[in-house]
């Protein structure tokens, strides 16, 4: 076939569609970027976002308009509607059970009010709370606590995937149903967007309310990609509940060939702490559903151990950073270490600074991370930063044997955290998630102990390791520290 030259006419019509595209990109690049200034979060995301609308419009305006929302005034509207319905009920029980476990102000440690005004639920006395290590002993604890259900069951994870782990759960959970205990299952579109349409079914054929978050709503809300419900919780009959760093898959249980094994940290907690997790379940649920939970025992009970202990369920809904500035609290009322085991590690501005200044007063700040990474993004990420915590004293170790995903924050003997958010800017302003903080000297010993295990599986990276390497090597980790606001 010969080949025919496009005529000059061709050729002018479409430079002249070319020209209209790339204006009305431009013009959208440039409202884009005024958005972002007006609604970004911090500074730095304001930046990040507005020069790459100016520079790369074509190819920013849609990631933009997908990734870069940091608003969820829908949700706000929906926890107001929830918080109406049950905050009568609420009251009645901090003025009865809750109120003789309810840490007051005249017994407080300063530092505590301001992490009471932070979290969704009160410090409380009373609690029971069992550090529960990888895959081997977290599952078994949760299929035990649903085996023992008699009323109901709240089942939420980021990912929830239809393999042989989630075979075992989904059987453990039809089980249930069939002898008459409520069961909600709810997850995340995005983390687990490979959920199978048959998983689903077969859950609702046996009669268990299944949703995903964000749920039915309109074709341009469920663009926005941006806003991943990451909570892990189970609540089994309003008495004990579990939550952390742990999704349903078997890469949790050493079964993925590239991350095994797989380090990871769930926690379970009974005592009133429990009716925090299923507040926030309960809150999720309404917003994906556009229905309540009846049915919810919202009667405190008391265990024990008597740990002292609080739930902050954090999101982009919050009016204040409380994710970011509960972990800023924290390391800034450290006086003797902070000890960090996340495996993403982009802080923000505030966090980031705490933990300087930490450093700079004595304070034995170590940050771990894997060396192995599940992600391209996140593959330099260890080292953006080393050479300005280094040049403060914090110490960075690498975790050599697989994948660790735990999300951990030990503070001297009085604070330690299990938690669903990592140390980015993703959970602290984008994600939904909730943490468990306790301050319980015993508890952070058990923390100690696995940390210290840890440690000893890690090797501290030297403060001039960046400055020894290639060029390449170094410019790649140069564009990470850059992008850092954007991940």
């Amino acid at each position: 076939m010969d080949f025919v030259a496009p005529s000059s006419e061709s050729l002018s019509h479409m430079g002249t569609v070319a020209a209209i595209v790339v204006s009305v990109f431009a013009l959208l690049g440039l409202l884009s970027a005024i958005h972002a200034v007006m609604h970004a979060r911090t500074p730095q995301g304001s930046m990040g976002w507005a020069v790459a609308l100016f520079a790369f419009p074509i190819v920013s305006v849609p990631l933009y308009w997908l990734f870069g929302r940091t608003q969820f005034g829908e949700y706000v509207e929906a926890m107001r509607e929830i918080d109406r319905r049950v905050e009568q009920v609420l009251e009645e029980e901090r003025d009865t059970v809750l109120a003789g476990h309810m840490v007051r102000d005249d017994d407080d440690r300063g530092e505590l009010a301001a992490f009471r005004r932070l979290a969704s639920f009160p410090f409380t006395t009373g609690n029971g709370a069992r550090l529960l290590v990888d895959g081997e002993e977290t599952f078994p604890a949760i299929l035990e606590a649903i085996a023992k259900a008699e009323r109901y069951i709240l089942f939420q994870f980021y990912i929830l995937r239809a393999d042989a782990l989630g075979q075992r759960f989904k059987e453990a959970l039809i089980e249930k149903a069939k002898a008459g205990v409520k069961v909600y299952v709810l997850y995340d579109d995005i983390g687990s967007l490979t959920l199978s349409r048959r998983y689903r079914r077969e859950l609702r054929e046996a009669g268990i309310e299944v949703s995903g978050f964000p749920g039915r709503r309109s074709v341009l809300r469920r663009f926005r990609v941006n806003f991943r419900n990451h909570r892990k919780i189970v609540v089994v009959d309003g008495q004990v509940a579990f939550c952390g760093g742990l999704n349903v898959g078997v890469e949790y249980l050493h079964q993925d060939k590239k991350l095994t094994p797989w380090r990871d940290t769930h926690i379970r907690i009974d005592g009133p702490m429990v009716k925090g997790l299923q507040l926030s379940f309960a809150k999720d649920w309404y917003f994906s559903t556009d229905r309540t939970v009846p049915g919810l025992d919202w009667q405190a009970t008391v265990c024990e151990d008597d740990r002292t202990g609080l739930v902050l369920a954090s999101g982009p809904a919050d009016e204040i950073e409380s994710g970011s500035l509960l972990f800023a609290h924290a390391i800034a009322a450290a006086e003797k270490r902070v000890w960090i085991a996340s495996p993403y590690f982009v802080p923000d501005s505030a966090v980031f600074s705490a933990l300087q200044i930490a450093a700079m007063r004595g304070v034995d700040v170590r940050v771990v991370m894997p060396e192995m990474s599940d992600s391209v993004l996140f593959k330099f990420v260890p080292y953006a930063y080393l050479p300005d915590l280094s040049r403060v004293g914090v110490r960075v170790f690498l975790f050599k044997p697989g994948f660790m995903h735990q999300k951990v924050l030990l503070v001297d003997n009085d604070y330690a955290a299990v938690t669903s958010a990592n140390f980015d800017n993703r959970s602290f302003r984008l994600n939904f998630e909730i943490t468990a903080l306790f301050a319980d000297a015993d508890l952070c010993r058990d923390v100690e102990a696995m940390l210290e295990r840890d440690l000893a599986s890690a090797t501290e990276l030297a403060p001039d390791f960046v400055t020894s390497k290639g060029w390449l090597f170094r410019f790649a980790v140069r564009v990470t520290r850059v992008l850092s606001p954007l991940l």
